[in-house]
């Protein structure tokens, strides 16, 4: 399975994971609180190291720290535009007063359009698999430290 294969399987997973979170916390009325959303920083967390380890088990010693790191941004990416594609359905179609209710403090002093809410989205989306994504590389590449290689060949001499 080529990185495309596992970046595609992986981001409808997790878009899935976000949209269930999403929905089960809209279930208790507790959509509204952002606190909340730091659930959407473990789940995408928790499947980029999935992805990321998939790829590194599946190409054992021919993994690159680019195959990784554009497996790892592919996967985010889509991720998070699925997630942001669905929250922009589900706060003009499905419940089109989540946005007042969300909103309630930043809509009557500033005017917040359903576009700069889903920009926000899905900028953090963006952002957090950057971040996470060059966090979890440093766990899976291989290093060129050469001062372990100096040693050993000095021993062997």
């Amino acid at each position: 399975m080529n990185e495309l294969k596992i970046s595609i399987r992986y981001s409808c997973i997790t878009a899935m994971s976000l949209i269930l979170c999403f929905l089960l916390l809209s279930l208790f009325k507790l959509h509204t609180n952002p606190l909340f959303s730091l659930f959407n920083g473990v789940i995408l967390g928790g499947a980029l190291y999935k992805t990321i380890q998939h790829l590194k088990q599946e190409q054992k010693k021919e993994f690159k720290y680019q195959n990784g790191f554009f497996t790892g941004i592919l996967m985010g990416f889509l991720a998070t535009l699925f997630f942001t594609i669905f929250f922009g359905v589900y706060a003009t179609h499905i419940s089109p007063d989540f946005l007042n209710e969300l909103m309630s403090v930043w809509i009557k002093e500033y005017y917040t359009s359903v576009g700069l809410v889903l920009f926000v989205v899905a900028i953090m989306g963006f952002a957090s698999t950057i971040v996470l994504t060059l966090s979890f590389m440093q766990l899976f590449k291989v290093s060129w430290n050469t001062s372990r290689k100096k040693q050993v060949s000095i021993a062997n001499t």
